[in-house]
């Protein structure tokens, strides 16, 4: 089992020292190499012991460094670094960067690459409070949200399965020639980086569209493990593993705020009692309180009562049934009204292609 010393005489004096050793640039950047390095570290650690790393050690590939708020001036559109303390500085002028007057709050770190330079916003306490909250559960093809300001939206991911699918098709017809023709091994890695970049740039502009459709929200997210979510169906499988959730999630961490949420029994639970159920097919039905609903929208609604730190109970489910589309509840159906032979989908989302609302 891999060992990291943890003790401070090690990494904050032994090791500090060793690499500070002749050492002529300013002394936070053997800081910094010491912190990731033992960020990627731990993360590795934790993933091996779980089984989802080899035991080959993680690799940069990408050298870079993190600068903090002091080794750095922002002075009328110009960012200078300092790297020999009062002796060399490099400098970088930003005064008509496209995105200054789409930021946030103040600089904060930034990150330095061989290319490139990564720059950081630090929004103030009173900028990153949110009163409203949305809570999201992630479908193989779609992304249903909930909350009692907006009701029940659905975010299409058909488009982002598609992109990945395509791709799967046209690496499957090349590998069976690329058994006997190895040169195509390098058009199957171009289709890879294709197929990547195509995905990461659809989840980008999608990311940006939620952020800014529902600006001042905080968003829940489950917290999925697509590990555990395997079985013995290739189709599931593979269904599965082209989902993007936690690219999303990443993406939209630093677009706004997000905090992760349990998925169990998210989907079995009834948002009116609380009873847990087994969902048939589209819909939810509950055998205690005769609730009848799409069950990815009561997923939503548990998510968001977790948010909320609250428990399903039925007076505060009808307090938020007032939403659009909300359908009643299966003893009212059976009262006399035929909604639900009308309404086929028992629930009618706030659809959202791309954040384009349709009608």
């Amino acid at each position: 089992m891999p060992i990291l010393p943890k003790g401070n005489g090690f990494k904050n004096h032994y090791l500090r020292n060793l690499l500070a050793e002749g050492w002529g640039y300013s002394k936070h950047y053997v800081d910094s190499a010491i912190k990731q390095a033992y960020s990627i570290m731990k993360s590795w650690r934790r993933n091996y012991v779980k089984g989802e790393r080899k035991r080959e050690k993680p690799i940069i590939k990408k050298r870079f460094a993190r600068i903090k708020e002091t080794l750095y001036t922002y002075k009328d559109g110009e960012i200078k670094i300092s790297i020999r303390p009062h002796e060399k500085y490099l400098r970088f002028d930003i005064s008509r960067a496209w995105f200054l007057s789409r930021a946030k709050g103040e600089l904060g770190e930034l990150i330095l690459g061989e290319k490139y330079l990564t720059i950081t916003f630090r929004s103030r306490a009173e900028e990153e409070k949110a009163e409203r909250k949305i809570a999201w559960d992630c479908n193989e093809k779609s992304l249903d949200g909930f909350s009692p300001h907006v009701g029940w939206v659905r975010v299409d991911l058909t488009k982002l399965f598609h992109i990945h699918r395509v791709y799967e098709l046209k690496r499957k017809r090349l590998k069976r020639k690329a058994s006997k023709k190895p040169s195509l091994r390098k058009v199957l890695a171009k289709y890879s980086k294709r197929e990547r970049n195509r995905a990461k740039d659809y989840t980008h502009k999608l990311t940006t569209s939620m952020a800014r459709a529902f600006e001042g929200y905080v968003h829940g997210f489950e917290q999925l493990d697509k590990s555990g979510m395997l079985n013995g169906s290739k189709e599931h499988n593979r269904n599965v593993s082209k989902s993007g959730w936690r690219t999303i999630v990443r993406l939209m961490s630093y677009k706004s705020k997000v905090v992760l949420l349990d998925p169990k029994n998210s989907t079995k639970r009834c948002s009116r009692c609380g009873m847990i159920n087994a969902p048939k097919g589209a819909s939810y039905e509950c055998e205690r309180c005769g609730l009848r609903m799409d069950r990815q929208a009561n997923a939503a609604m548990n998510l968001y009562l977790q948010m909320e730190g609250l428990s399903p109970d039925p007076k505060l489910f009808d307090e938020l049934r007032g939403w659009s589309g909300f359908t009643l509840t299966g003893e009212e159906a059976d009262e006399g009204s035929d909604e639900l032979e009308r309404s086929p989908r028992l629930v009618n989302p706030k659809g959202y292609v791309g954040l384009s609302k349709t009608t």
